[in-house]
């Protein structure tokens, strides 16, 4: 017989885990979805679910670009919408991020000098290079992934979608502080522990598998440069800002996004 402290203690794991998914969605994507408890335990769960997430949305992009690419025959075409597909779906949150990261890193300041201009409403030369280049990275690359099956160009945006949340998530790991005490990093650093990130590996990688035919071997290699990638930009604003910021969380899923999508193309 279940005892009432078990079942409460059961009822209260789940409202934690629906509390992180609603955290996850309301915050990633566009989403109506009501609002929950926003606080360290929600947004630990949100992290880990990021990946999941992500993916989501990297369906949503691939369905473009696949519907785009039969519609007009033309790929650039269709990489541009799915591009533009994945910015709506987000509100532009990430390449808002990457941005301000860049204009910050950019200005060769550091510690709250640093976080200032990372602050600033406006965006400056850095950051607007920073956002035509990966967009346009980004939508070349969708652009030749159009040829494929359209279970290969699904498998290679949803786990492109993947590997960038997932990098939030090497973002949030355990020992990595936060750059300020107030805003959305300080609410998710050091939220995500090694278990999480290697399942979320595993279950990524295996998502970029079908990505590219006969080269099973070229999704999860991809997937792993991305977060490379990542992790070293977000070592290098920790060195310089002092730790992680949402902002920086935003840049890390962009490059990552990007290296994945790159990786992925056909050799």
């Amino acid at each position: 017989m279940t005892s009432p402290d078990a079942g409460a203690r059961g009822g209260n794991g789940a409202a934690r885990r629906g509390a992180g998914l609603r955290l996850a969605l309301t915050t990633l994507t566009v989403l109506p979805v009501r609002p929950g408890p926003v606080d360290r335990a929600a947004a630990a769960g949100a992290m880990r679910l990021a990946p999941a997430v992500g993916a989501l949305v990297g369906l949503g992009s691939g369905a473009v670009l696949v519907a785009a690419a039969a519609l007009t025959g033309a790929p650039l075409v269709a990489g541009g919408l799915a591009a533009g597909a994945a910015v709506l779906l987000t509100r532009g949150l990430h390449l808002d991020g990457l941005a301000d990261t860049v204009d910050a890193l950019g200005s060769y300041r550091r510690g709250a000098a640093g976080l200032a201009v990372m602050r600033q409403a406006d965006i400056g030369p850095f950051g607007v290079a920073a956002l035509v280049l990966t967009l346009l990275v980004q939508a070349a690359a969708l652009a030749a992934l159009a040829g494929r099956s359209p279970l290969g160009a699904l498998a290679a945006a949803a786990a492109a979608g993947a590997a960038g949340r997932l990098a939030a998530g090497f973002a949030c790991r355990r020992g990595l502080p936060a750059a300020r005490s107030d805003g959305l990093g300080a609410l998710v650093a050091g939220t995500v522990g090694p278990a999480a990130l290697a399942l979320g590996f595993l279950a990524t990688a295996a998502l970029a598998v079908p990505a590219v035919p006969g080269r099973w071997w070229q999704g999860p290699v991809a997937v792993a440069v991305a977060l490379a990638a990542a992790v070293l930009l977000v070592r290098h604003a920790v060195r310089r800002f002092g730790g992680v910021t949402g902002d920086v969380l935003g840049a890390a899923v962009e490059v990552a996004v990007t290296v994945t999508l790159v990786g992925l193309l056909p050799r």
